[in-house]
């Protein structure tokens, strides 16, 4: 568990890998953070590692992004899956 603090925008951060966030005893050890701070007024967010893998769904999204802002310039004419590479083409006029 890494945990930041920020006292400036009182917001506290607790990032939590795979393992921990199903740990029973750290769930536990959490609720007593969420009140030490709930009396202090600050936010705690929690994030939690996911599943997938970070650069490929990033890569993923960004590209999807770029396909939909050509769509919405009117620049892009089809948008078709590449079996072999699984990659998104973009066909231009």
């Amino acid at each position: 568990m890494e945990m930041n603090i920020h006292d400036d925008t009182q917001i506290v951060e607790i990032w939590l890998t795979n393992a921990e966030k199903t740990d029973p005893v750290l769930q536990d050890e959490l609720k007593g953070i969420y009140a030490e701070y709930k009396a202090k007024k600050y936010m705690v967010a929690v994030f939690q590692s996911g599943q997938g893998d970070l650069y490929e769904n990033t890569r993923r999204r960004a590209a999807e992004r770029a396909v939909q802002a050509r769509k919405a310039a009117g620049a892009v004419s089809a948008v078709r899956q590449m079996p072999v590479f699984g990659r998104l083409q973009c066909q231009t006029d």
